[in-house]
């Protein structure tokens, strides 16, 4: 397999909405934050993709220290 990731020093993503984050216009809202641009289909455009190429896609975020999203596909 091929794996791709990306990963960020920034304010993370709590356990309870990492599963939720790759559905389709979910954006994470947090208290005193100006309200977040973008569509919410990114990652869910991203997770299709991926899966329609037989492959996985994963994050692991720590809050306060970051996050790291991955993917694997299978090399043909």
């Amino acid at each position: 397999s091929l794996v791709v990731q990306v990963s960020d020093t920034g304010i993370g993503i709590p356990a309870g909405e990492q599963e939720r984050i790759f559905q389709p216009y979910y954006q994470i809202h947090r208290d005193g934050e100006e309200k977040q641009t973008g569509s919410g289909l990114g990652l869910a455009i991203t997770k299709s993709l991926v899966e329609l190429h037989g492959g996985k896609i994963w994050l692991e975020s720590v809050v306060g220290e970051g996050s790291t999203f991955a993917f694997s596909v299978p090399i043909a």
